[in-house]
């Protein structure tokens, strides 16, 4: 801070409040020097000029409060009593010192009050002086600090001037700047753009590396597929060449072929012809056989062998004889033996496999491909062996008459499709147990199963209702129906066979088959018919449910004799409708039908009197006439 020098030792606060005060302190003084004194502007230091004294120089005293230099600050002197001088302006920097102006040359500066020696008491008029001098310097000091004051304040308008220029700036700065924080916001969207931008174009440079790869290996294979090219337009230049002599030779062949197609035709009809010839044929011999023809067939032994009491020859395969050793009832004669002796289409012993069996009627099953309806039963007592010689067992070498023909009929029919022949089959499986008809491929819930009845169509053919029927496309679904018909059929433990039939089963397969080409169609049926056994009430032991079958089957049996019997008389009313079974298989026993019979026979001992009730019943039936069957043809 700056300082304003002082005369004396004490220290005077120079201020704008006191000014006035310090004027009328020195007035007493002023009237005794001057009488009208005027007002004195502020000099220089003075010098005194000779033995005067000086007047007091100022010396440098602290001012109140600081300013700033705004300019040379000049200082006047009080007047002495000596010659006056021109005062002479000292001009320091604001802010500083203000000092005595320099006396000239030789001459010596006296300072008064402090700087000099002290007045005496009795010097009053330099006492006055000096007071003077001292207000001269405070007035000027007080002059001084208000220009600069002034200066201040017009100094402190600029600031404020500028201050509000600069709160302007500050606002246009600040609207500038939120401006700017609102870009830089949509410039950070940017960015994430740009880094996304900077990720997919870094992800397609991988990819293009990639193509570039994959360019440089097409480009590579491209060259491999041309050099190929190349190759293979040579070859197909060569083979050109060679196409166009294998073209004159295809034509000699064309012309080779039309004759051979025409031979092929004519071949055809040739085949034609023979295969209705071979039908005509194998039908006369058929007919020449029997319309009922009779199998016999002898259980084995459980322990193997054949008894005493059958005989079969061994050069004569259709005979069959029981003999008899009968007590004298005298007892006086030798005991006789009696002999039944019984001619049949043929005989098979207890070795007789399965296949023997179905090869001798193989070509009866054949004839229901050609129209032919065919029927096959097997009859005897339980427990004879006829469930196993119509169905056999699971595995091949024993299968039975059923599943073998099945794959006889579909093997033919894909043989006869070479020649134009198509053939669609339906399936059926029924039951006859207690004379009620049942279905043996239903497979519903058992509280809801239909009833059943035989009706004749307008056709004349004989049908069940409500009953089940399969359309089938191979053997494999034939089989499969099958095995699902022995599931549901009715069997039992008697005190003769573990598990005996009680119901008798007819299972039925009905054939049509069109010739488009030749403009021919057939239409057959082909019935295989396993009969339940007859027993005896003293040698089956049945009793409750067991009994009832039993006499429903028996009953049946005797039904089936008396229309074998009346077919034999050549009766005029044949009872057919007495029982389900005789019912059913009317078609087959009195139309226009194939007729196949097997009898099964046990070779027990005692079992003597129903094997030959069975072959008695089995020759009746041989000796049976039923007409000519005709094939079914339109």
């Amino acid at each position: 801070m700056s300082r304003l020098p002082v005369i004396s030792h004490k220290r005077v606060l120079a201020t704008s409040s006191n000014s006035s005060e310090n004027d009328q302190d020195l007035a007493p003084a002023q009237k005794k020097t001057r009488k009208d004194p005027e007002p004195v502007k502020p000099y220089a230091a003075s010098t005194i000029i000779g033995t005067r004294r000086a007047s007091v120089a100022p010396t440098k005293a602290p001012i109140s409060r600081p300013f700033r230099p705004t300019g040379a600050a000049t200082v006047a002197a009080a007047p002495s009593r000596g010659v006056l001088k021109q005062p002479i302006a000292s001009t320091a920097p604001r802010g500083g010192n203000i000092k005595a102006a320099a006396a000239p040359t030789g001459t010596k500066a006296v300072t008064g009050g402090a700087a000099g020696t002290k007045r005496q008491a009795w010097d009053l008029k330099g006492k006055v002086t000096d007071m003077e001098s001292k207000l001269r310097n405070y007035q000027t000091k007080v002059k001084s600090v208000n220009q600069e004051n002034e200066d201040l304040k017009s100094t402190m308008v600029k600031s404020q001037t500028r201050v509000t220029d600069l709160e302007k700036s500050v606002a246009v700065q600040r609207s500038q700047i939120s401006e700017y924080a609102q870009e830089l916001q949509a410039l950070s969207g940017v960015r994430e753009e740009l880094d996304k931008v900077s990720s997919e174009k870094s992800s397609l440079e991988k990819q293009h590396s990639n193509l570039e790869g994959k360019y440089k290996v097409m480009e590579t294979l491209r060259d491999s597929q041309e050099t190929e090219l190349q190759t293979l337009t040579m070859k197909l230049s060569v083979q050109e060449s060679t196409l166009s002599r294998l073209q004159l030779t295809l034509r000699d062949a064309e012309e080779e072929v039309r004759s051979l197609g025409d031979t092929m035709v004519q071949q055809k009809d040739e085949l034609h012809a023979g295969e209705m010839e071979r039908r005509q044929l194998h039908n006369a011999i058929q007919e020449l056989k029997g319309n009922i023809r009779v199998f016999c067939r002898v259980r084995p032994l459980t322990g193997g062998g054949l008894s005493q009491h059958l005989q079969l020859p061994a050069t004569d395969n259709k005979t069959i004889t029981l003999a008899k050793t009968e007590e004298s009832h005298t007892g006086k004669t030798a005991d006789t033996q009696k002999n039944y002796n019984f001619n049949f289409d043929r005989v098979f012993g207890p070795q007789a496999s399965q296949k023997e069996v179905f090869d001798e009627i193989s070509l009866l099953v054949q004839s229901a491909l050609d129209g032919y309806n065919v029927c096959c039963f097997a009859y005897g007592q339980t427990g004879s062996g006829k469930t196993f010689t119509m169905e056999g067992a699971e595995y091949d070498e024993a299968r039975g008459v059923i599943p073998r023909a099945v794959t006889q009929i579909f093997r033919a029919a894909e043989k006869l499709g070479a020649q134009g022949w198509e053939f669609t089959f339906t399936a059926s499986f029924v039951e006859i147990y207690n004379e009620t008809l049942r279905d043996l491929l239903y497979t519903g819930k058992a509280s809801k199963r239909p009833e059943h009845e035989i009706r004749k169509s307008i056709n004349n053919e004989v049908i069940i209702t409500s009953l089940t029927y399969e359309k089938v496309t191979n053997e494999d679904q034939v089989l499969g129906l099958i095995m699902l018909a022995n599931r549901n059929r009715s069997t039992a433990q008697t005190a003769q066979n573990d598990r005996s039939s009680r119901s008798h089963s007819v299972f039925q397969l009905d054939i049509e088959g069109a010739n488009v080409g030749r403009e021919v169609k057939c239409k057959s049926t082909l019935c295989l018919v396993d009969l339940a056994g007859s027993e005896r009430l003293l040698k089956s032991q049945s009793q409750g449910e067991r009994f009832k079958e039993m006499t429903a089957i028996n009953s049946s049996l005797s039904n089936l004799g008396i229309v074998i019997t009346a077919l034999a008389n050549k009766d005029i009313h044949v009872p057919f409708r007495n029982s389900k079974l005789t019912y059913l298989l009317q078609g087959c026993l009195g139309g226009n039908s194939k007729t196949l019979m097997f009898v099964n026979i046990a070779p027990e001992l005692d079992s003597f009197g129903e094997t030959l009730n069975s072959l008695r019943f089995a020759s009746k039936v041989n000796d049976c006439v039923i007409g000519t069957a005709s094939a079914n043809r339109k």
